[in-house]
């Protein structure tokens, strides 16, 4: 039996099997933050794809949040409801569970489209803002400096996620994930690279990661008592030699996001600071997930060049991670988890409109749902 294709428990939530598309930014909503047809063809895509979840891209709590003009957006109830309206043609097609995933982008929004390329707008140009961060210091030494946030908009930030959470419950959503990775807000927060703070925001690490656990409780007080939220961090900024966000802080806020309820712990890494040292290559993320594996209870996803049916289901036997996160692979062959069950000889449920076209000789390969 394939480890892979087997289900797993993310809190409340049962996934018929380990396959997880992660969430990939589409710039593709309208400057009101809201879906388009391209959300609609992309999103049945995922549905039909035979993973055992999806979670769509990173969704922002607040319209200075997002990363370009054209990124989705749930701070309010217009967004709410025309996500529900198509969320509900989607699950026509598949019960394969659908989750979102909640993010603020910190000094790193108010960017063009990354096939635009023409990198962060100041705040006067159209398509621009004004950012805000932990402190005023910027990614790269081209942008406008982000505007440091106060207590009071700490805590504007904060609600602004549980209000989201209740949205994205109310749309029909199955579970949350909190985006703390890459470089966004939270990270911002909790990385001593960009968070130059001397309040109860700063300085120890304590302080820094106050705001994601803060945010966190918030979201869970927000949405029913068993509604499952997960959480993405990176595991380290990439940044050898100096005093910055590494795997020793990941399993500190492992354990404690565990303490508070996260169902699970996403573990990517990196985007935090320009000067970034990564080191691609196949697993080279798995590592960090081993790490944080070692020290929770709860499921721990790995991510990251992880591309072939074999190498996902040897990181679970291996026990370096519970399930497998594809992103560019999913988009470069939207029918992976098809082929993976080929490979490892596993069952598979898909559309019954699909069913002839299960490969000779494995008649009993493909199930429909």
């Amino acid at each position: 039996m394939s480890l892979l294709f087997e289900s797993i428990q993310f809190g409340s939530l049962k996934l018929d099997n380990k396959i997880v598309i992660a969430p990939m930014c589409q710039y593709s909503a309208t400057e009101q933050g809201e879906v388009t047809y391209w959300h609609e063809q992309q999103w049945a895509n995922y549905a039909l794809s035979g993973a055992g979840l999806c979670i769509v891209e990173a969704t922002a709590v607040q319209p200075e949040g997002r990363i370009s003009y054209a990124d989705l957006g749930l701070w309010n109830d217009i967004q709410r409801d025309q996500i529900k309206t198509l969320l509900t043609k989607i699950k026509t097609l598949s019960p394969m569970p659908f989750a979102i995933q909640l993010a603020h982008a910190g000094r790193k929004a108010s960017t063009d489209k990354p096939w635009d390329g023409k990198g962060q707008f100041k705040p006067e140009e159209a398509h621009g803002w004004q950012t805000v961060s932990a402190s005023d210091l910027p990614f790269n030494p081209t942008d406008h400096p982000p505007h440091a946030l106060s207590q009071d908009e700490i805590q504007k930030v904060i609600q602004d996620f549980a209000d989201a959470a209740v949205r994205a419950v109310d749309a029909g959503f199955d579970l949350i994930e909190v985006h703390a990775a890459h470089g966004y807000l939270l990270h911002q927060f909790m990385s001593p690279l960009s968070n130059k703070r001397s309040d109860e925001y700063g300085g120890s690490f304590e302080n820094r990661i106050r705001l994601t656990l803060e945010v966190f409780q918030a979201m869970k007080n927000a949405v029913p008592h068993d509604y499952p939220i997960g959480v993405r961090i990176s595991a380290t900024d990439w940044m050898n030699g100096q005093d910055s966000w590494g795997v020793d802080s990941s399993v500190g806020l492992s354990k404690a996001l565990e303490q508070l309820g996260a169902v699970y712990i996403h573990v990517s890494s990196g985007g935090l600071h320009a000067k970034q040292e990564i080191k691609i290559g196949a697993n080279y993320q798995v590592p960090f997930a081993e790490a944080v594996k070692k020290v929770v209870h709860i499921p721990v996803i790995a991510v990251g060049m992880i591309t072939e049916a074999q190498q996902a289901e040897n990181i679970l036997k291996s026990e370096q991670a519970d399930a497998i996160a594809l992103a560019r692979a999913m988009l470069y062959e939207p029918r992976w988890p098809w082929h993976a069950a080929a490979a490892l000889g596993a069952n598979i449920e898909i559309a019954p409109q699909y069913l002839r076209c299960q490969p000779h000789g494995l008649k009993e390969l493909f199930k429909a749902f």
